[in-house]
């Protein structure tokens, strides 16, 4: 926010430098139930993981997997205290490629894949995150501020946050998702109709 991570001093706002968007997103819905906008810490990640809580019926068991920051291990614990079946599906890449100038536009490979089980007893056929992967592409093709080597970056923190809240609130009542036929919320049953642009703007 402001400025880029690189340029950030020790006296500038908490606000200004890297900013991150912690993403939920269910599998069979298609649903986002649950984002936070926030520096990549403790703080942030437990605030991601209550609003979580919040929108997960209460008793109901489920299956969480997410990639190996670390906050995430002791957080899911203290949050959810055993409601999930929960996993750690770390990625290992590397840097070949990365070197010239081609290669600052394409991912690096990925060399190694490490699952760790966490908690309870989740289903291996459905430790994955390629399906949160595939949405974090789709957040940066519809919003320019995440386009990567640019000055295109959201200059206020409030900005991203506004900008995050309208094209979540799109994708969940609006879009309709290729492979369900209906947007995500129709889905998981949160509401009985793809919403119009008018409806969410008005809401």
């Amino acid at each position: 926010m402001g400025k880029k991570q690189r340029n950030v001093k020790i006296e500038d706002s908490p606000e200004l430098g890297d900013a991150w968007v912690f993403v939920a997103f269910n599998a069979d819905s298609k649903l986002i139930p649950a984002y936070t906008v926030g520096k990549r810490n403790r703080e942030t990640t437990y605030a991601f993981l209550n609003t979580l809580r919040s929108r997960i019926a209460e008793q109901h068991r489920f299956q969480l997997t997410t990639d190996g920051f670390a906050f995430y291990r002791k957080g899911v614990e203290d949050v959810f205290a055993g409601q999930a079946d929960f996993a750690q599906l770390i990625k290992l890449y590397g840097d070949h490629g990365q070197h010239d100038a081609a290669g600052r536009y394409s991912p690096a490979p990925t060399i190694e894949t490490i699952i760790k089980i966490r908690d309870g007893r989740p289903d291996s056929r459905h430790i994955s995150t390629s399906y949160v992967e595939r949405s974090n592409l789709s957040i940066r093709m519809a919003l320019r501020r995440f386009t990567r080597l640019t000055n295109a970056y959201s200059k206020k923190l409030d900005n991203l946050k506004y900008a995050c809240a309208l094209y979540f609130a799109y994708y969940n009542f609006c879009r309709v998702h290729q492979s369900i036929r209906v947007s995500p919320a129709v889905e998981a049953g949160v509401t009985d109709h793809i919403c119009t642009l008018r409806e969410l703007l008005s809401a």
